[in-house]
């Protein structure tokens, strides 16, 4: 699949974007080739598209500059391919309370848009669906590894939410690619390893990362690169960094490999992922000015007590 075939792909099977309706792409100098390729697809469909550049930011999950974020609130539709996340942001989750419907891009390579918009959508909202009716509703959710992970989540009165890539009616929003099942939970308990994916060393070779959690707050950290960006946070808004922000479950069967985007990595049939930071803009309470997705490979997850068999990559 080639750039411009994937651009289409977003903006008409994922976005179904219609003729007259207004649609802002936001991106900035390190995105800008899959942001131009993005609106090029939208001026195919609509004369009432915009594309919008700044300066990429230096933490996933900082706000836009002002006029960008009045843009996406003003907006139809809006594709975010950035280099540092806005899914965590007021400026995103203020666009969906308006009315409009949209998909950010966090971290996109123009090798993962290639790769991770190559998929049956309707497929992947279909197993996300099935992965909610297992979860929704739960007291409980235990992951544990062989590599050391037992934690146990409590989602509590939050809500579930699936992210499927069908981004077709007003206020919905996903990412892109896409694929997973997540809840911010009221809170947690126990030790998780991330041995897949996480910032800022990409895909984890002969390394492991452990985090303790307790009543909803990280307590200790193994990596130092991590904890340096958590208590850099911490400097702005105190413990609110140290918040146990969101379990995911995989759910695109496509993705048969870890290739070390988190973005992309996260959406992964047969894995998890866990987060440290900003809740608010999926059904938390805790604002934070980052998120920071950690991906579990080969975990047991149980349901109140019941294994649940998780979705398999397509080999």
């Amino acid at each position: 699949m080639g750039l411009q075939t994937a651009a289409e792909t977003a903006i008409n099977q994922c976005l179904d974007l219609k003729d007259g309706e207004s649609v802002i792409v936001v991106t900035d100098e390190k995105t800008q080739v899959i942001g131009k390729a993005l609106y090029q697809a939208a001026t195919d469909v609509t004369s009432e598209a915009t594309i919008i550049e700044y300066e990429s930011r230096n933490q996933h999950g900082t706000e836009p500059p002002a006029p960008v974020a009045a843009a996406m609130q003003n907006a139809d539709a809006f594709l975010a391919p950035t280099s540092k996340s806005l899914s965590h942001t007021r400026a995103r989750e203020h666009a969906c309370e308006a009315g409009g419907r949209g998909a950010t891009l966090p971290g996109i390579t123009e090798e993962v848009f290639k790769s991770g918009l190559d998929a049956d959508y309707e497929s992947i909202q279909e197993t996300s669906n099935q992965v909610y009716e297992k979860v929704a509703g739960a007291n409980k959710i235990r992951i544990t590894t062989e590599a050391g992970t037992d934690i146990t989540i409590y989602p509590g009165d939050r809500e579930w939410h699936t992210d499927t890539g069908i981004i077709h009616s007003p206020g919905e929003f996903s990412n892109l690619p896409a694929g997973e099942v997540f809840v911010s939970p009221e809170s947690a308990d126990g030790t998780y390893v991330v041995d897949g994916t996480m910032m800022p060393h990409g895909r984890l070779e002969g390394q492991q990362l452990q985090f303790e959690v307790e009543d909803g707050q990280i307590t200790s950290i193994s990596d130092e690169a991590i904890q340096e960006q958590v208590e850099s946070a911490a400097e702005e808004v105190g413990q609110d960094a140290y918040n146990f922000a969101e379990l995911g479950i995989g759910t695109n069967t496509a993705v048969t490999d870890l290739v070390g985007s988190v973005l992309l990595d996260e959406k992964a049939a047969g894995t998890v992922h866990l987060a440290i930071g900003d809740d608010a803009a999926i059904g938390g309470d805790t604002e934070a000015p980052l998120h920071l997705d950690g991906i579990i490979t080969d975990p047991t997850v149980y349901v109140d007590g019941t294994k649940m068999d998780l979705p398999v990559p397509d080999n």
